[in-house]
């Protein structure tokens, strides 16, 4: 059942403008920030370490939650237009799983992503940062925790896009999100609301490792958020249906 799901989900997005904003927005985060850290260069002096800082900033405050809201709002859109919503009540596939499909495929697009933002990284620091030798190895590690964290915020985006009609409202929402996960994060919560987890995970704007010696706390939030917005959708989609 969740397989036929998730079939249907990857469906809608052949041929999907989604992927121009697949593309585009990873590209403007990547000159953002390359931008950003050669007008910097006498204070960010740790060569491949100071550029990840400044792609992940940009890319992880602003474009991933904007990006990711989107592709939510995509996916639920057709349950949204006309009488969609009842059919989808009244089918023969448990309404959690749509969710979970949806969860499924927009992970799948998030990962993508990921790994086009270290491609474009890689890319910015030897054509134009001019930076020696290849990326350190522990950015990997950084890439896998910022995919991590990223999961409660597609959970959450979800959500918002399913009660919500309106396209643009849920985007706006998530970069509403994100700004308070920089407040989270300069207040010493980060690891408390889901918005700043990716943040945290892959170490945006800071020279030392944010999650040395927490990430056990890291993990227990990001397991935790996840599991309470699959609760919510479930409570949601059983108990009342959405509405505009």
């Amino acid at each position: 059942m969740l397989q036929n799901c998730i079939r249907a989900e990857n469906r809608k997005l052949h041929a999907s403008p989604i992927w121009i904003m697949f593309f585009l927005l990873p590209v403007i985060s990547a000159g953002y920030g390359t931008f950003n850290y050669l007008q910097n260069l006498e204070i960010l002096t740790d060569g491949w370490y100071s550029l990840w800082t400044q792609h992940t900033l940009f890319y992880s405050m602003f474009f991933f939650p904007a990006m990711v809201a989107a592709y939510a709002a995509y996916l639920w859109r057709l349950e949204h237009l006309g009488h969609n919503w009842n059919f989808i009540m009244a089918a023969p596939v448990h309404p959690l799983a749509l969710f979970a499909a949806k969860f499924v495929v927009v992970g799948k697009l998030a990962l993508l992503t990921h790994a086009f933002v270290f491609v474009l990284y890689a890319f910015c620091g030897k054509v134009f940062a001019r930076l020696p030798g290849t990326p350190p190895l522990v950015l990997a590690l950084f890439l896998l925790r910022g995919a991590l964290g990223a999961l409660a915020v597609i959970a959450a985006q979800l959500v918002l896009a399913m009660v919500i009609r309106s396209f643009a409202v849920p985007i706006f929402l998530g970069l509403l999100g994100g700004i308070t996960g920089i407040f989270a994060a300069a207040k010493g919560f980060g690891l408390l609301w889901p918005y700043a987890l990716m943040q945290a995970g892959m170490n945006a704007n800071r020279s030392t490792d944010m999650l040395a010696g927490q990430y056990a706390l890291f993990f227990f939030s990001c397991v935790l958020w996840l599991a309470a917005m699959f609760a919510l959708a479930y409570l949601l989609l059983q108990k009342r249906d959405v509405k505009a």
